[in-house]
């Protein structure tokens, strides 16, 4: 049987079996002892061991957050995304829970909360991140929890992946936007956007040294998924690069910034009139071209860099009207 006295002010519960060493904690008032008490003789019943809470109970969100920050994070290609991430969940109201007490309801009231204001990706990538850390911390860390309350709840259904693609005269429009503007690299960037159908940041990261002009290939040593991959040129996408060769920097394909090219891809698409048009849904574009210009899922997905085929259906998006001619 569990001990409950009174000590200095508050309620003591005390668990004593043989060959463990004994528990003790202290509370307001003497029920919420007598269910701790309970909590740990019926885990003793269950298991014949006891778990040591104490860690879980101590640690905050915020606390395990910061400890994920700095041993787990900084070895992730997404680090600095998910270092903003983590520091603006660190602020939130859940980050003052205890982990022992954090509980289902609370993440789910997170959940809806910050979905009234924020996207349901942003939403889904918040509680991915804090699910990941909570494993970490009872895997590894001696957070001792039942299980993860994160685990529990539903996660809020995913967009629907978009399937933008560009009509007709949109490509003239932008093309003609970026020779009005003062990037010069604009207009070579959208076309091998298309052509290669390379993520933004792919083409960012390109060497002249990763250029093989003579083999008509791309080599792109690290890309989203974790993996390498050679991207095959068109005659259209050498073209583009001859023009970037004048105005190399540091050796990079593309001289500039992430920032850069996200500003100036805003003021771009208002002087062509296409406000709505993201730079990704080049991507989208370039795919779709691989598809319909015969290739097979597999062949467009080494290209693109898909590692799961079913992901290539949200690009995939072939245009009725262009599908026509080949039905006969």
């Amino acid at each position: 049987m569990a001990t409950i006295r009174r000590l200095r002010g508050k309620w003591q519960a005390q668990v004593r079996r043989k060959g463990i060493p004994p528990r003790a904690k202290g509370f307001e008032t003497k029920a919420d002892a007598e269910r701790w008490a309970r909590t740990l003789e019926a885990e003793l019943d269950r298991s014949g061991s006891l778990q040591d809470t104490r860690l879980a109970e101590r640690m905050t969100v915020r606390e395990l957050l910061e400890r994920y920050l700095q041993e787990i994070t900084p070895h992730k290609r997404s680090a600095a995304t998910e270092g903003y991430r983590i520091k603006a969940l660190m602020k939130r109201d859940i980050a003052h829970r205890t982990l022992a007490m954090l509980s289902s309801v609370d993440v789910a009231t997170y959940r809806d909360m910050r979905l009234k204001s924020v996207s349901t990706s942003s939403v889904i990538r918040e509680l991915n991140t804090l699910a990941h850390a909570i494993d970490v911390g009872r895997k590894e860390w001696g957070v001792h929890l039942p299980q993860n309350p994160v685990r529990l709840i539903r996660r809020p259904a995913p967009p629907r992946g978009r399937d933008r693609r560009l009509e007709a005269g949109e490509e003239q429009r932008l093309l003609d936007a970026a020779d009005d503007g003062r990037s010069e690299y604009m207009r070579p960037l959208i076309i091998l956007a298309i052509e290669t159908a390379m993520r933004q940041g792919e083409m960012l990261s390109l060497t002249w040294s990763d250029i093989d002009l003579d083999k008509r290939i791309a080599h792109l040593d690290m890309t989203k998924n974790g993996e390498s991959r050679d991207v095959p040129l068109s005659t259209r996408a050498l073209d583009a690069l001859q023009t970037l060769r004048g105005m190399q920097i540091d050796g990079r394909v593309i001289p500039s910034t992430r920032s850069a090219v996200q500003q100036t891809w805003g003021h771009l698409r208002q002087r062509a009139g296409i406000p709505d048009l993201r730079f990704h849904d080049l991507r989208h574009e370039g795919v779709s071209r691989l598809l319909e210009r015969g290739l097979n899922v597999i062949e467009t997905a080494t290209i693109s860099g898909h590692k799961e085929l079913r992901m290539l259906q949200r690009y995939s998006h072939l245009r009725a009207v262009d599908l026509v001619d080949r039905l006969g």
